[in-house]
C-alpha cells in the first residue's frame, strides 16, 4: 500500500516537477557532480541511478560515462520516466534505460553496477535500509553507492517554515517519524545507515547551496505545482483556510527576498560507501 501511495503521489506530482526541474538543477548542480564523484562514476562504467525523478543526475551520469557507459534510471512514477527518455533523445544520449519500479525493487538481472546514486530520494522512502541494501545487492564487489539527502532543519529554514505553516492552518501535527525532508538529516544516522548494509569506507560530505527564484511568488508556485506532500497538508481544508495558509506562507518567504531575486539558503548530506570485495 506505501509503495501504491507513492506511485499515485509521484504521478500526480511529475508535470509539476518537471515544469520546475531548472530550478532544482541549477540549486543542484555542484552536489550533483559531488555525488557522481563519491560514487566513483567515471568512463565506461555502469550506473543505476534510484528514484531519478525528472532524471538530472542520470543525464550527468550517462554524460560521464560516456558511449561505452550505461546508465539505468529508474524511479516508481512511468510519468516521470518518460520525461527521463524524452530528455536523453533530446540530448542524444543513447546510453541510459528507463525502469520502473520501487526503489527497493532495482532489478537485479541488469546487475551488476559500478556505482548506484540517489539524489534526494532516500530520505523520502518508507523503508531506506531495504532501499541502500538492494542498491548494495545490485553493485559489483567494490561498487559505490552515494546518496544525497537534506541537512539539519537549522540549514534548511525554507523547508521548515513552509509545512510549519501549513500544518497550522490545517490543525495537523508533524509526523513523529517515518519519511520526510529531515528523516536522514543527522549525519550520524545516515552514515549509521550505509554501515549498517555493510558498506565501508562511508563517508558524509556537506555542502551549501542556494535555491534562487525570480521571486516569492515563483517559490510558492513551485511549492504547489511541484511539492506534492507539501500541498497536500493543506489540499483537505476549506478554500478559505488554505488562502490564509498560502497568503501566510508568502509573507514569511519575503525574509530571503534579495534585490536579485528570492534565495533561501539550503544544505546537504552526501553520504558514500562501497561494497566489500
Amino acid at each position: 500500500m506505501e509503495n501504491d501511495e507513492a506511485l499515485r503521489q509521484w504521478n500526480s506530482a511529475a508535470p509539476g516537477w518537471v515544469k520546475w526541474e531548472p530550478v532544482h538543477n541549477r540549486m543542484l548542480a555542484e552536489a550533483t557532480q559531488v555525488l557522481l564523484d563519491r560514487a566513483g562514476v567515471a568512463e565506461g562504467g555502469r550506473v543505476v541511478d534510484i528514484a531519478t525523478g525528472a532524471g538530472d543526475q542520470a543525464l550527468a551520469a550517462a554524460r560521464r560515462v560516456g558511449p561505452a557507459g550505461y546508465v539505468l534510471a529508474t524511479d516508481i512514477s512511468p510519468t516521470m520516466l518518460e520525461f527521463v527518455a524524452e530528455q536523453a533523445r533530446a540530448a542524444d544520449l543513447a546510453n541510459i534505460a528507463t525502469y520502473a519500479c520501487a526503489a527497493e525493487n532495482l532489478p537485479r538481472d541488469q546487475a551488476p553496477f559500478d556505482a548506484a546514486i540517489c539524489r534526494l530520494g532516500l530520505m523520502l522512502m518508507p523503508n531506506p535500509d531495504a532501499v541502500v541494501a538492494a542498491a548494495r545487492d545490485v553493485l559489483r564487489p567494490g561498487g559505490r553507492l552515494s546518496g544525497l539527502v537534506m541537512s539539519s532543519p537549522a540549514a534548511n529554514p525554507f523547508y521548515v517554515a513552509v509545512p510549519s505553516i501549513l500544518r497550522r492552518h490545517a490543525n495537523k501535527p508533524p509526523p513523529a517519524s517515518g519519511p520526510g525532508f529531515f528523516a536522514l538529516a543527522d549525519a550520524a544516522v545516515l552514515s549509521g545507515l550505509f554501515i549498517g548494509a555493510g558498506l565501508t569506507g562511508v563517508t558524509i560530505t556537506t555542502l551549501d547551496a542556494i535555491y534562487g527564484l525570480p521571486s516569492v511568488d515563483d517559490a510558492v508556485a513551485m511549492i504547489q505545482e511541484a511539492f506534492g506532500a507539501v500541498r497536500g497538508i493543506i489540499a483537505d481544508q476549506p478554500q478559505s483556510t488554505q488562502d490564509a495558509a498560502w497568503a501566510e506562507v508568502r509573507t514569511v518567504l519575503g525574509q530571503w527576498m534579495t534585490p536579485h531575486g528570492f534565495a533561501a539558503p539550503t544544505q546537504f548530506h552526501i553520504a558514500s560507501g562501497r561494497k566489500p570485495l
